[in-house]
């Protein structure tokens, strides 16, 4: 979900959505880095998936161990674990596939990265006979995200979403309830202001502060980009009357008393520890939250009061008649296009995977929720967390980001243009940075 960096990379061999073929930068270098690479092993004996996990708890790994098992000896999966930056774990999987690393077989995938990877012909596809098993159940903005021109090319394995964090004694004094229906960001703004606490939000120049625009802009009826199957044609929408009111929110936030102090380099922990802070308020951030308040209150991190005072509600509206967009995150299970088991043991393996059941255990593992609805009803899971009605309606409602091969260029590019949040302006920034994406996607400009 996170990327803290970003750097433009193109790849010889891709199919480039639009017209033509760019030239591949950096093509010799990632064939080089891959030269020693080989696909793993399965000659002369078992055969052996190589499963590419971005970092958890040890889950994926364990999820591995238990299909290994259930395969019956027909094959098993080993993890290899990925940078922690999701910029660099684009990077490694983008060098091994460009030098068509067959041992690559299975691999976890932010959901912005599946049609980069799929546009070049670097992932397996899903056979229409094979999609419906990985989408029958499915959030929505899941089965969008793993989708590229028609056609299944990831399977969908945990889902995210952002929900609104609070401390209840904080709400209280401000005298609002964020579970109102007509709660928006300038309500929540204008009450923690007047009260003297904070809303948290993810403000640094990295890929959370692009989760938070795009999320205002769909919320308040709009979208950075559309047509993205034009490739650098693709029409260019954040200059609109939904990008000037989310532009709005975050100038009010940025230039309120409400607006943490390193507001431009806070990301999620940050907000995290602003919000258990003794101005806290309000916060939006993952689901991750409430394993992580308990976690930290049970081993003296925090204040052990404090769990007990979090509240949770719905993401905010930008107006009251729009529903909110709430930002969408997860993983995505995509099968490596030159893999020796691609048609066989890597479909079955990510089935095991992706199955209701391992979505369930490793929702309860690890704390990811779920990319399929059922989960969320399950006793087990409810207990659990609390708040798993709200995350699943969330999660269902949620707005996909741009869903684009070009997705780095895009969202560096708006962030280049909106960071730091303080100096946004609705009368200038929308369309600034309209012009500058466009300039990027046609190589006129560099981030």
């Amino acid at each position: 979900m996170v990327e803290r960096t970003r750097t433009r990379t193109r790849y010889g061999g891709g199919r480039r959505a639009g017209a033509g073929t760019r030239t591949a930068r950096g093509a010799v270098a990632a064939v080089m880095l891959a030269a020693g690479l080989s696909a793993c092993g399965g000659d002369g004996g078992t055969p052996t998936l190589s499963w590419y996990i971005n970092p958890d708890n040890g889950g994926q790994a364990r999820l591995a161990e238990s299909c290994t098992k259930a395969s019956g000896g027909r094959y098993r999966i080993t993890t290899s674990v990925l940078p922690n930056d999701a910029t660099q774990q684009r990077e490694q999987l983008i060098r091994r596939l460009a030098a068509k690393d067959s041992g690559l077989d299975i691999m976890s995938l932010d959901p912005v990265f599946v049609a980069e990877a799929a546009n070049a012909g670097f992932l397996r596809p899903f056979k229409e006979s094979e999609a419906g098993h990985f989408t029958e159940g499915v959030f929505r903005p899941a089965v969008q995200n793993s989708t590229w021109e028609g056609k299944l090319y990831a399977a969908p394995f945990w889902a995210n979403t952002q929900i609104l964090w609070y401390r209840k004694s904080a709400a209280q004094k401000a005298g609002v309830d964020p579970t109102a229906p007509d709660f928006t960001w300038d309500k929540m703004i204008d009450a923690a202001a007047r009260s003297g606490v904070t809303v948290g939000v993810q403000g640094n120049k990295y890929e959370g502060y692009m989760v938070w625009i795009n999320a205002l802009i769909a919320s308040a009826g709009g979208r950075i980009i559309s047509d993205a199957e034009r490739g650098d044609d693709a029409k260019i929408e954040i200059d609109s009357p939904a990008g000037k009111q989310a532009a709005a929110v975050i100038q009010k936030l940025a230039r309120s008393k409400a607006a943490s102090p390193s507001l431009s380099n806070d990301d999620e922990e940050k907000a995290r520890s602003l919000l258990n802070g003794s101005r806290g308020g309000f916060m939006v951030n993952w689901g991750y939250i409430w394993r992580a308040e308990n976690g930290d209150a049970k081993d003296g991190v925090i204040d052990k009061s404090i769990p007990g005072d979090l509240g949770w509600a719905p993401y905010p509206k930008v107006t009251p008649d729009r529903p909110s967009r709430p930002p969408f995150g997860g993983i995505e299970l995509g099968i490596g296009a030159y893999g020796k088991y691609k048609d066989t043991f890597a479909v079955e393996a990510v089935k095991c995977i992706t199955s209701t059941d391992n979505m369930k255990k490793y929702m309860l593992d690890s704390g990811n929720p779920a990319a399929r609805a059922a989960v969320y009803d399950d006793p087990e899971v409810r207990k659990e967390f609390p708040m798993a009605g709200l995350i699943r309606d969330s999660i269902g409602a949620a707005a996909p980001r741009p869903i684009t091969p070009y997705y780095t260029d895009v969202s560096g590019a708006t962030q280049s243009r909106w960071h730091p949040p303080a100096a946004v302006d609705p009368a200038s920034t929308p369309g600034r940075s309209a012009t500058f994406i466009r300039q990027v996607l046609r190589d006129q400009a560099l981030l």
